[in-house]
């Protein structure tokens, strides 16, 4: 006796394939409704929207301590303090001199001794404004030796520091106390006898060069000078007056 098997034909293997397909088909959609979405990253913590005021205060807080920190040229051997600068934040003038002397050396403060005493009654009797609503600082954070003159290559590593301060401050006024100030400033060799006295432009800033207290001290007549200069800077910062 002779077995014989038939094959399926192709339409009940077609027939069998689609039943198979329609009944996986059924399972991915019953799943998909079961299925809950789940984000898995990591929550990021809520961002303080902190004033503008704020975050420049803590950048000036941080170059401080980097300038506390400097050891950029060998004035930081022979320094008893950084003197980075002092004043307001909101400041409209910034007052920029050359260098610390003896007494700022001590302290670690910026114009503290005789000069510094006159550049307070500049601001106090003469601006009509306190010393505390304005801005301090030098060209240089650290005292040279016997208060001699900057050297150009102790300008180049502390002058990016006054940069930034300016930068973060942004006043409507820098007054340049000095040649070495204005000089530095201005990128100019002219004597501070004829760049006083007008505006220039420092980086968008209103400029103004002047003979410093010290110099004042030294020459009292030059006071006029200095009292007309101040005048344009008062005018200047007046409400309502362009910046």
């Amino acid at each position: 006796m002779t077995n014989s098997f038939s094959s399926p034909s192709s339409d009940a293997i077609r027939n069998e394939l689609l039943s198979l397909v329609k009944s996986v088909r059924g399972q991915v959609l019953d799943a998909e409704r079961l299925y809950v979405a789940v984000d898995c990253k990591r929550p990021q913590p809520a961002r303080k929207n902190k004033p503008d005021g704020e975050d420049r205060a803590e950048a000036l807080h941080a170059l401080s301590l980097e300038a506390a920190n400097c050891r950029q040229c060998p004035l930081a051997q022979t320094r008893k303090n950084v003197v980075f600068g002092a004043g307001s934040l909101k400041a409209q003038v910034v007052f920029v001199g050359e260098a610390p002397g003896a007494d700022e050396d001590e302290q670690g403060r910026p114009f503290v001794g005789r000069a510094g005493q006159l550049l307070t009654d500049i601001i106090v009797k003469g601006m009509k404004l306190a010393r505390k609503d304005v801005y301090i600082c030098n060209i240089l954070k650290c005292r040279p030796p016997g208060n001699r003159n900057p050297l150009p290559e102790e300008i180049n590593q502390c002058e990016p520091f006054l940069k930034k301060q300016l930068q973060l401050i942004r006043p409507r006024v820098i007054c340049a106390l000095g040649k070495f100030a204005a000089q530095t400033l201005l990128k100019m060799e002219t004597p501070i006898t004829a760049l006083r006295g007008r505006f220039y432009d420092y980086e968008g800033i209103k400029l103004m060069p002047t003979y410093h207290p010290a110099y004042l001290l030294r020459n009292p007549s030059a006071k006029k000078q200095v009292w007309e200069d101040v005048q344009m800077i008062m005018k200047e910062i007046e409400p309502g007056e362009p910046s």
